[in-house]
């Protein structure tokens, strides 16, 4: 199962692997207070996309398709959220105000949707459901 918590948000027993999927260091956070498992710098949107985006909902669907097409030429930065996910829970960590329209709510929908496309091909899986559109 994936969850999602903002980086002010306090860490839980239930997060499972904690990644932070941010390309730049949220404000006001120390790196030492963080409790993250990793830093996927190459699993957020291009600093192209993201100043595109501006978070401006009208904006959201195509950001999420635009941001899927980074995430399909750039597929080693997802490789080890989607490993953790076989063994267990995720978290992905975001600083987006909007809760709604962000990287990480579009990321776990592609995450979502890849991990139920390979647990097709090996069997097995525990995604909950593919809503990428």
């Amino acid at each position: 199962m994936i969850r999602l918590k903002r980086v002010y948000e306090r860490a839980g027993r239930e997060d499972g692997k904690r990644y932070l999927v941010e390309r730049l260091w949220p404000r006001g956070v120390k790196k030492e207070a963080l409790r993250m498992d990793g830093w996927m710098k190459d699993a957020a949107p291009s600093t192209k996309l993201r100043k595109w985006f501006g978070h401006d909902p009208k904006k959201w669907e195509e950001f999420k398709r635009r941001y899927r097409k980074e995430l399909e030429v750039n597929s080693e930065g997802v490789k080890q959220i989607l490993e953790a996910m076989r063994k267990g829970d995720v978290t992905l960590i975001y600083s987006s105000h909007d809760a709604e329209h962000n990287n990480a709510v579009a990321l776990e929908q592609y995450l979502e949707e890849r991990s139920k496309r390979l647990n097709g091909e090996l069997g097995g899986g525990n995604a909950r459901h593919a809503g990428f559109a």
